[in-house]
Order: C-alpha cells, then sequence, then structure tokens
C-alpha cells in the first residue's frame, strides 16, 4: 500500500471539502505520519473529486491493521478511523466561526455548511446510512416514510470481549453531553474526535446543536442541553422549540415524550431532534377547527392523522407557548376509561405529549401529539403501543420520528421480506413451518388472499406497500383517540374542557 499517495488524497479531499485550509496542509500531513508510523512525507499531484472520504479511509485502515496499530474489528476500525479524520479536521471554534458568518449572510447556507462538514469528517457515515432501505408508502394518511435500518454494523464478538475489559467511567456521563465534542472514545463509546457543535442560547441558557451520527431524514439534527438533566415537557421545552425554529426557520424541531415506553431512547438526557424534512404528519390536513376560549390570537385544529394530534399555530409566539401549556396541563390530569385512558395508576402519571414546532406560512405552528404509556395484562408493552398483530414488522417504541410519519424498522426485514418475496412467487401456501419468517405466516396468508392476479416484477413494490400499511396501523395502535366515531367524540370531549 502507498500511504504517502493515501496520504496525498486525504490531504487532497480535505482541502476540497474545506477541513482544512493550504496553510494547514504539511501540518496535517505530519499528523498523519505521526499516526501512521510513516517516516516521510513527498507532496504528490492528486487529480480527483471524491464525495466521501470512505475508500481513503479503508485503504488506511487496511494498512494500520497490517502494521498492527488497528485490530481488524468494527469497533477498533471506526475508533482508529476517527483518529485518522481527526488530522484534517478544523478545531471547534473554527466551525462555529465559520457557522455564525455564514448565518449573517444566509441561515440554509450556514446549515448547509455545518452539515456539509458532518458529513465530509466522517461523523456522519454517509457510506453506511446509504445502505438503508428507504422507500414511500401511500396511504389514506398520506405518504409514509419506511427505513430499513441497516447503518449500525453488528458487533463483533471480539469488541464485546473487550467492551467488559473497559474500566467503567461517567466521563461523558452519556452519549449526548457535550463532553463528547474531541472524545477519544473507547470499546463502549465511539470516537467523538469529528464532533462539532453549535451554540445556541435561548431564554439564557446554552444549548447545542449537531448532526445525528445516524441520519435517518435529510439534515437530521440534535439540540442538545448543555447540562446533563432528565428530558422533561413543560413550558421551557415549548419555548425552546419555537426560539429554535425562529432561529432557524427553515428546521423543524420536536421533543420526544418524557415518559418510558412513549419516550426516546435517551431520557437522561434532555435533548430534541429536528431537521430539514417535510414529513407526512407536516401535510396532513385539519379535518376539524375548535375556537378555544382565553385564546383568539391562536387557530386550533385536529389533524387528519393516524395518532391524535392538536395543531395550534399564532404569530404570536408566547401566545401559542400559552396555549401548549394549556393543552399539557389539562392533559397531564384527564382520565375517560370509556376509551382505556387513565391520567395515572398507582401514583404513576401516563399522560404526556410529543411536541413539534415549525414556522409555516409566517406562522408559529405547533404539533401536540397526544400521549399515554399505561400498560394491562392485555397489552404488557403499552395499550396505545404496536400490538402484538404487527411485532412481525415493528415491536419497538414509537418516538418523535416515528409520530412524523417516518417508520425506522429492524435489519432483520431485509432478509425476511426477500424470502417472503420469494416464497410469494413461488406460490407457497404457508410459511409458518419456516423458522426464519414464520413471524410474518398470518401476514402472509392475508396478502396472498388480497394479490390473487400480480406478476412476479410487481411483487416487491406489493410487499413495500403493505409494509407501509402495517406502519400506519402501528401508529393507530399507538393513537390515544381511535380513529372511529367514538374515538373522535372522546378527542373532542377532551377539546371541549379545554
Amino acid at each position: 500500500m502507498d500511504m504517502n499517495l493515501q496520504i496525498n488524497r486525504l490531504l487532497n479531499f480535505a482541502l476540497q471539502q474545506g477541513l482544512i485550509a493550504p496553510e494547514d496542509k504539511y501540518y496535517s500531513a505530519n499528523l498523519l505520519l505521526d499516526l501512521l508510523g510513516v517516516d516521510e512525507f513527498e507532496v504528490v499531484e492528486v487529480d480527483e473529486t471524491l464525495p466521501i472520504a470512505h475508500d481513503i479511509l479503508e485503504n488506511m485502515l487496511d494498512y494500520a491493521v497490517e502494521k498492527g496499530l488497528c485490530e481488524d474489528t468494527v469497533t477498533q476500525r471506526d475508533l482508529f478511523d476517527t483518529r485518522i479524520m481527526n488530522c484534517v479536521m478544523p478545531r471547534p471554534s473554527e466551525v462555529v466561526g465559520n457557522f455564525k458568518k455564514l448565518y449573517e449572510k444566509s441561515k440554509v447556507q450556514a446549515t448547509d455548511y455545518f452539515y456539509k462538514t458532518s458529513i465530509a469528517s466522517n461523523y456522519i457515515r454517509k457510506d453506511r446510512i446509504d445502505k438503508n432501505i428507504i422507500w414511500k408508502a401511500n396511504t389514506e394518511y398520506g405518504d409514509l416514510d419506511i427505513t430499513i435500518n441497516l447503518s449500525k454494523p453488528e458487533k463483533d464478538p471480539r469488541d464485546i470481549a473487550k467492551a467488559k475489559l473497559v474500566k467503567s467511567s461517567s466521563y461523558p456521563k452519556c452519549l449526548l453531553c457535550r463532553e463528547n465534542e474531541g472524545y477519544a472514545g473507547h470499546a463502549n463509546h465511539p470516537a467523538r474526535q469529528t464532533h462539532r457543535l453549535i451554540p445556541m442560547d435561548f431564554e439564557g441558557h446554552q444549548w447545542f446543536m449537531q448532526y445525528s451520527p445516524y441520519t435517518y431524514y435529510n439534515e437530521h439534527c440534535i439540540l442538545l442541553n448543555s447540562l446533563h438533566v432528565p428530558m422533561k415537557v413543560c413550558r421551557a421545552t415549548f419555548e425552546n422549540l419555537l426560539n429554535f425554529v425562529d432561529y432557524l426557520p427553515h428546521y423543524f424541531l420536536g421533543s420526544n415524550a418524557d415518559l418510558p415506553i412513549v419516550g426516546g431512547s435517551i431520557l437522561s438526557h434532555d435533548h430534541y431532534q429536528g431537521g430539514h424534512y417535510t414529513f407526512a404528519m407536516e401535510k396532513a390536513p385539519i379535518e376539524e377547527t375548535f375556537n378555544i376560549e382565553g385564546f383568539d390570537n391562536v387557530t386550533v385544529g385536529r389533524v387528519k392523522w393516524p395518532m391524535s394530534v392538536i395543531r395550534a399555530a399564532s404569530s404570536n409566539k408566547q401566545d401559542l407557548i400559552n396555549f401548549a401549556v394549556h393543552v399539557l396541563d389539562a392533559w397531564r390530569g384527564y382520565s375517560d376509561a370509556s376509551v382505556d385512558i387513565l391520567a395515572e395508576s398507582d401514583g404513576q402519571p401516563h399522560n404526556t405529549i410529543t411536541p413539534i414546532a415549525r414556522v409555516r406560512d409566517g406562522k408559529y405552528e405547533l404539533d401536540l401529539v397526544l400521549r399515554n404509556n399505561r400498560t394491562t395484562e392485555e397489552y404488557p408493552l403499552g395499550i396505545f403501543h404496536p400490538h402484538d398483530e404487527v411485532h412481525h414488522i415493528k415491536k419497538e417504541n414509537i418516538g418523535l420520528i416515528e409520530v412524523m410519519g417516518l417508520a425506522v424498522l429492524p435489519a432483520r426485514l431485509k432478509d425476511e421480506l426477500a424470502k417472503v418475496k420469494e416464497c410469494f412467487i413461488a406460490g407457497k401456501e404457508d410459511i409458518s413451518d419456516d423458522e426464519q419468517i414464520a413471524k410474518h405466516a398470518d401476514w402472509y396468508k392475508e396478502i396472498r388472499a388480497k394479490y390473487t392476479d400480480i406478476k412476479a416484477e410487481e411483487v416487491e413494490d406489493m410487499l413495500k406497500l403493505e409494509v407501509g400499511k402495517i406502519f400506519m396501523v402501528v401508529l393507530l395502535h399507538a393513537g390515544v383517540f381511535k380513529r372511529n366515531i367514538q374515538g373522535i367524540q372522546a378527542f373532542n370531549k377532551f377539546v371541549a374542557i379545554l
């Protein structure tokens, strides 16, 4: 392996992507020489333009493995290639400075720069994200986004063994703490030397914006609290969401609910998720409007969506915040046993909200998704959680991203659906004898009965559509007020107390 050429290629890539300036070339080259154990460097002309540095990094990693600098496991290669990219990274202050300069010209240019930098640095591992299987499924609630998540590689047994030997540490406290910026990582914690944060001040408190390393949609960002404090949906939540879309009006920002089952994966650190993407829920229409006493400046409506959503809009930010708090306070204590909604049981609260903020047509807009996490013997995973009959497709919690209409489905479905497709084309009547896909047997019988005359080349698209319809059912299960006459009446009964 000609490592001198690979170093020149990486320097060329870093210059093209704006990670380094020409004045940084020899400095970065010498950092790479030290890391890779190479003695000399000679400038070589490189004539190539690459969207990402993946191929260069793979060559350098193979060299590092061959020289004994790095173990040949996914985790160890990830730790080492982040060290490589750190040699061509701008300082955090440079990234912040560039963002601020661009922000003065154009807010869109500022986020474009930051997102591009996060991809170029390999912090967002685009080569893996591009492996995700993505499609849209047309339903009565719009085109739902479906993703089979293949971006997270499986753990190597050697990495698992090494992880057990890592000494326990409380630094950083979690993956969202701002102290991650520049952290070298270890077998139990991803490397973060290429991680960069943009500081934002809301209501006198500091927050930081980053992009998710596992982007599920365009410019999938995270806004994290500078303090390691638990998530809580309250007045400050609505203030922060609306302040953020004031700062970046081309982005939306939402919060996971603050209770288990209906909440996000990291409830221990206050954070929000947003980005530059339009979900099906945002496109969903208002099907009934309401006049709420005391909130004349706020338009309020029930959204035509599988889950229970109140959409409120106003040109006055404070009025909208006050309305959202009013809804939250009312919902926290609301019970309607006729539709299985209890505000609490055995002292445990069940009601909360998943809020999403955006700017539309010059007004602030909040979607307030009503959530309840109660469990019963019949539904031990949650009454308003995917039920058993859809677990063959989606069993996991329904968080913010799914609420808005994007299914993040498990990697197992790639092979399972391929096998289901083969069986369908072959005309197999029953698949319950196949251990890998037996979980799909009932669904398989349903779609066989539904599609009695379909060409082989159409089966894959048919399965994608039917998976989308299952996701629609998942969302219907998660809705606290069902999409039937009784449910709509119960929804309106709640609105009537506001």
